[in-house]
């Protein structure tokens, strides 16, 4: 995630309804815990990597592959503090 930590996904996760709010995410997701202005750089450097299990058939035959795909982005996290409600 750029800032030393690293999440694990098991599922494809929830998609976003309003409803949701700010709250975190239920089955896969990070929160920042400073904003990227800290780090060296002024963004987080972040990866994703996706796996993917596939069994596939056609034409009498079938099989199994296993495909993986990465890719980066740098992202500016910024901070948003209220005061007085």
């Amino acid at each position: 995630m750029g800032d030393g930590t690293t999440v694990t996904c098991t599922t494809a996760g929830t998609p976003y309804r309003a409803e949701f709010g700010a709250s975190p995410s239920p089955d896969c997701g990070h929160r920042y815990r400073s904003p990227s202005s800290q780090s060296g750089s002024g963004k987080y450097h972040v990866t994703a990597t996706s796996t993917w299990a596939i069994d596939w058939a056609g034409g009498g035959q079938s099989g199994q592959l296993t495909q993986t795909r990465t890719g980066s982005v740098d992202i500016a996290v910024g901070e948003l503090q209220v005061v007085g409600q």
